[in-house]
């Protein structure tokens, strides 16, 4: 059930839009997590961000609230955790991610600081997650995308690793492929374990001073 005052996406945006302001924000903090990825491409490693972000949908229960945005070309989603929380999967490639997630950004009056971005990251092996807390998009072109268009770095952003290939010249191929069946096996605990770990960081945040990079 719906708690009372909470409005779906597609109220929430018509009613903003229809206003061109933003409504007045419910006490407490907003927060905003975008996958990245490439859209109609859901089970490549690039596209594990977006991966992420369907286990975060499912276990707030707003899977089945998914509304297609033209202004930010992109799907969103709105779950209650503390006011709120935002969640996004650009429709444009992975190298324009950034033009949707500012543009959300900009609509919901969010800073770069309560904007989370989730990403693959090749340094790291398959099943293991790491948080940073803003810097340089080493060499990730939606994390470079996401920087130029917020005009800033101090995004919060997990990093999923999906593994490095032996040889470099394999790598746009592994980035590019579909996990492995033997990866697969590997993938719900990993999206469980990714859900937990910035859930358990925005309800920190929440209850506390914003942290910077």
């Amino acid at each position: 059930m719906r708690p009372r005052g909470f409005l779906g996406a597609g109220q929430w945006l018509s009613r903003a839009m229809s206003r061109c302001v933003l409504e007045p924000r419910p006490p407490g903090k907003r927060w905003m997590v975008a996958g990245l990825g490439n859209p109609g491409l859901p089970g490549t490693r690039h596209s594990v961000g977006m991966a992420v972000l369907g286990q975060l949908a499912r276990r707030l229960g707003v899977a089945e609230s998914w509304t297609r945005d033209r202004h930010c070309a992109a799907d969103l989603a709105l779950a209650p955790l503390g006011a709120q929380l935002v969640l996004l999967r650009p429709r444009r490639l992975m190298n324009a991610n950034g033009r949707s997630v500012a543009r959300a950004a900009e609509l919901f009056g969010l800073t770069a600081e309560e904007v989370y971005l989730v990403h693959d990251e090749l340094d790291k092996p398959l099943g293991r997650l790491a948080l940073k807390l803003g810097g340089s998009a080493r060499g990730h072109n939606g994390v470079r995308s996401c920087i130029s268009c917020l005009n800033s770095n101090a995004m919060p952003r997990l990093r999923v690793g999906i593994g490095r290939p032996t040889h470099p010249e394999a790598v746009q191929a592994h980035v590019l492929g579909c996990f492995s069946p033997a990866e697969q096996e590997l993938l719900p605990l990993l999206l469980d374990r990714a859900t937990d770990l910035i859930l358990d960081h925005i309800r920190e945040r929440s209850q506390g001073p914003s942290l910077g990079p």
